[in-house]
């Protein structure tokens, strides 16, 4: 018997502290609502909930104290009402994404998409200093495919028709289609390649803006700067800050991997990846939306001024969603 309770107390001893902590977060949502839990402390709870049933199933089959037993049996019985409730159905997850979900993960990572958005306007400035100065230069920016004709050699009369001739309807959806491909995969190319401790993220930033710069130089040139500008923000504004909340996504794994504490990389890159996942995938939907006002909207829409509109209007609608403060509900709506 004394064999039996020491047993008992030393495996007590070693696993009470999550059955403590787990009965603490129990506690707390029943006497103050799942609001009054933190994000990680809700995620905590499925995993404490299999620790005690570990630990139940141990103490049932080496046939420990009954005490511990029934202490346990109620312990995970509390813990299982919570985890396995009602589930939301998909639109109430949906509702919570895009009206708290999505915003949070961009906030979170609002230091790196700061410094995304700086190296991507640094990239724009220099490039266009540098083609303003030397047109030659302009080909080390912008590739020939994507040049399309719009390049120091060209007219002002072709380069001006490009901007506000719509030209055949039925090219403007493959158009539309070939222009999300190519910037989905810029920013998935961001976000995927900031393990690499930041480099190749900020490389296709500046590249990306420096691709801009150059342009907009062309156009300055004659005289055209102003309309090609709104020609751009008519879906550049969501396109751009797509692609520079991607850049912030990468900088954030590929901080975490260069300095991960006392986390190993692989773990510390990790968390980063699963924190950065809810603004991935509004960076998806911007891209399809930037893809759809591109192919259609931009030539469809000639007047300079309705493009500005809509380009700033954007802007202005992106940052309040982002960033303007709202009430944290967080996972406190979602049951876990």
């Amino acid at each position: 018997m004394a064999a039996l309770q020491l047993k008992s107390a030393k495996f007590r001893q070693e696993r009470e502290h999550d059955w403590s902590r787990l009965s603490g977060l129990l506690e707390k949502v029943e006497t103050r609502g799942a609001r009054s839990l933190t994000d990680e402390q809700l995620l905590a709870i499925p995993v404490l909930y299999r620790s005690a049933l570990s630990s139940l199933s141990v103490a049932r089959a080496t046939s420990l104290d009954q005490s511990l037993i029934e202490y346990l049996e109620g312990l995970c019985a509390r813990a299982y009402f919570l985890v396995y409730g009602t589930r939301p159905w998909i639109a109430q997850r949906l509702a919570h994404f895009f009206t708290t979900g999505w915003s949070q993960a961009v906030k979170s990572i609002w230091k790196e998409t700061l410094a995304a958005a700086l190296i991507t306007l640094f990239a724009v400035l220099l490039a266009y200093v540098l083609v303003s100065q030397n047109p030659d230069l302009y080909f080390s920016f912008v590739s020939p495919d994507l040049s399309q004709g719009r390049d120091p050699t060209a007219s002002y009369k072709s380069l001006h028709d490009g901007l506000y001739d719509g030209g055949p309807a039925d090219h403007l959806g493959p158009f539309a289609a070939s222009l999300f491909q190519h910037n989905a995969q810029i920013s998935l190319f961001c976000f995927a390649l900031g393990f690499a401790f930041c480099v190749p993220t900020a490389m296709l930033l500046i590249q990306n803006g420096a691709m801009l710069g150059a342009m907009l130089a062309v156009f300055a040139a004659k005289g055209l700067g102003w309309n090609f500008a709104g020609w751009i923000m008519i879906h550049g504004v969501t396109e751009l800050y797509a692609i520079i909340l991607a850049g912030g996504a990468g900088f954030k794994i590929g901080l975490a991997v260069a300095f991960p504490g006392d986390r190993t990389r692989l773990d510390a890159a990790s968390e980063a990846g699963r924190a950065c996942g809810g603004a991935m995938a509004g960076v998806v939907l911007m891209l399809l939306i930037a893809g759809i006002i591109e192919g259609f909207g931009r030539q469809l829409i000639t007047s300079d001024v309705a493009r500005y509109a809509i380009g700033i209007g954007s802007g202005v609608l992106w940052l309040s969603y982002f960033y303007l403060p709202r009430p944290r509900k967080g996972l406190a709506n979602v049951r876990l």
